[in-house]
């Protein structure tokens, strides 16, 4: 079972979801701004996906301009970083897809054909 993290209003998420669905994957969906991700999950997917850390930060989202965090992520630590996405769905890349040994962050339908 997929765990589909989104927020239903952004147009990147319900294309992504209509390609779930188009493609018969089953999931479990999560309102990233009712039922953030916590610091403990964002730690764990974050280990487990070999991205890079900036790769969970949805940067062209409205808070992370209005944090300037493109001036501020540089001189945080992993965990500060973590600690703050916690804090704010809307500072998490989505849609999130969280498979089994598989970890995806924004819609790249060539990344997820992984999950068929």
């Amino acid at each position: 079972m997929v765990l589909f993290i989104e927020y239903p209003k952004c147009t990147t998420c319900q294309k992504a979801k209509k390609w779930l669905d188009d493609n018969k994957i089953e999931y479990v969906d999560r309102h990233i701004k009712e039922e953030n991700p916590t610091y403990d999950e964002l730690k764990k997917w974050y280990s487990e996906s070999g991205m890079p850390l900036k790769k969970f930060f949805n940067t062209s989202g409205l808070l992370y301009k209005s944090m300037n965090l493109k001036d501020k992520l540089d001189s945080m630590t992993d965990d500060e970083k973590l600690r703050l996405l916690a804090t704010d769905g809307m500072l998490v890349k989505r849609p999130l897809i969280i498979a089994d040994n598989l970890i995806l962050t924004g819609f790249k339908p060539q990344e997820w054909e992984q999950l068929k």
